[in-house]
């Protein structure tokens, strides 16, 4: 119940700890993410953001993280500058990283290398929508700095030729019943694959969550499920993450 209570009012005052962007590149390629830094850090957090790009909704939670005690770093899949501004936009360009999973997860190893430059290392993986669907790749390549992973409203389908055999850190699936893109079958289908391959997880359904339960302000924004998924994110972090 804590977490609850500071995470409400967290939400009406806003994080009182506010990041800062940070340049970084992968190969010949420049990347801007966002670095909010704990006053006494006990964990650390990457964030990957949903379809549109690195935005505001992705730095207030990286704020929220270190106001929580948590250094949070949120990468940047895209590019400097590259921010669409539409759907269509939007969809090119998770599409070019959905055809190409070999510089999906360079980019974000190249996110998390710049994360420990910034003093984010041993972190938890988390992200949103798209964001999730990149956190589940991640635990599907398992690299070792890597404590664990969390998808809110993320997309839960696996690539064909892989497979989470090698995904040994704990995950987190936070869900919507009225998600209709992934729906309860293809969740399902997912949690019976990480049951086959023996992947520690804890999967949460919060009843009438559409997609995009967490985006605030917006018209899917369900405050309970909100609040709840992120209540137990936090202790998530906390039962997982080493520490800086």
């Amino acid at each position: 119940m804590k977490y609850l209570v500071a995470t409400t009012a967290m939400l009406a005052a806003g994080a009182a700890i506010a990041g800062e962007p940070v340049d970084y590149t992968s190969g010949e390629r420049e990347f801007e993410g966002y670095v909010a830094l704990a006053e006494e850090p006990r964990g650390s957090v990457v964030l990957v953001h949903d379809w549109d790009g690195l935005t505001d909704y992705e730095m207030r939670r990286a704020d929220m993280l270190a106001e929580q005690g948590y250094n949070a770093f949120a990468v940047d899949l895209y590019g400097k500058d590259v921010r669409p501004s539409s759907v269509e936009e939007n969809r090119a360009e998770t599409e070019k990283l959905y055809n190409d999973r070999e510089t999906m997860r360079d980019l974000m190893l190249a996110g998390l290398d710049a994360a420990a430059e910034q003093g984010v290392n041993a972190p938890v993986v988390a992200g949103y929508c798209f964001g999730g669907a990149v956190a589940l790749e991640v635990a599907r390549l398992q690299p070792d700095e890597v404590a664990g992973y969390a998808t809110f409203h993320g997309g839960l389908e696996t690539p064909d030729g892989q497979d989470y055999s090698a995904a040994e850190a704990p995950i987190r699936i936070y869900h919507g019943g009225a998600d209709t893109g992934p729906d309860m079958a293809t969740f399902a289908s997912f949690v019976t694959e990480l049951e086959e391959a023996g992947t520690p997880y804890k999967a949460e359904v919060y009843a009438g969550a559409p997609h995009a339960f967490t985006v605030f302000g917006s018209d899917r924004y369900r405050e309970d499920a909100d609040q709840r998924s992120w209540a137990d994110f936090l202790v998530f972090l906390g039962e997982t993450n080493p520490g800086p």
